[in-house]
């Protein structure tokens, strides 16, 4: 490991031991829905939608059955919420009749689910089965450029490096300290490195 993964791990170990997704959800099913719904929306405002989603359909096979004008209605707070309707409808589909009612485990057979992207199956990859894929979100992305970490003009790219840089066990937790550390502290507009724990790691810092 480079001496700024080292200090990272360090540091976040300390900071924030037990990391964890601020989406509301219970088992892999309500993952599923909930990280879907969360592509360009706020974590806050998919808590706010699925405790209605979930109690009228509570499973695979419920979302499946599901008429999509009812579930849009459910969700039209969301961004995009005809597509991803659309989307989960046709996911809960294909999980009922390709995979018996299963969610697939397998990150290559997730991407082949509508509606489940690359970012979508790497989280649910680590949350769900503590797979080692390093899901990268717009923070994660901002993040791990600042800090010098990666140097990529895309989320695959960022994927990849971050992926050889911190150890298999770690990158689960990596990708929350990363993403939360985005969300409060290393803001877009206006970074907060007046009070960040890790600005003696940072390249935009010393710069």
């Amino acid at each position: 490991m480079t001496p700024k993964v080292t200090g990272l791990i360090k540091y976040f170990s300390r900071v924030m031991p037990e990391p964890e997704s601020e989406l509301v959800y219970d088992g892999i099913y309500q993952l599923v829905v909930a990280v879907v719904l969360s592509a360009q929306c706020t974590d806050k405002r998919v808590n706010i939608i699925t405790p209605h989603v979930f109690e009228k359909y509570g499973d695979f096979a419920a979302l499946a059955d599901a008429e999509q004008k009812d579930l849009f209605l459910l969700i039209k707070s969301c961004t995009y919420p005809n597509s991803k309707s659309l989307h989960l409808i046709a996911m809960a589909k294909t999980v009922m009749e390709r995979f018996h009612g299963v969610f697939p485990e397998s990150r290559d057979e997730m991407e082949t689910l509508p509606g489940v992207g690359r970012k979508t199956a790497n989280v649910v990859s680590a949350v769900a089965f503590n797979k080692p894929y390093f899901a990268v979100d717009t923070h994660v992305f901002r993040v791990a450029n600042r800090l010098g970490l990666v140097k990529a003009k895309t989320p695959l790219e960022t994927e990849k490096q971050l992926e050889k840089l911190f150890p298999p066990e770690v990158i689960p937790d990596a990708h929350h300290w990363l993403l939360l550390h985005g969300r409060y502290c290393c803001t877009a507009q206006k970074p907060h490195c007046e009070t960040c724990g890790i600005s003696a790691l940072c390249d935009f810092f010393k710069k």
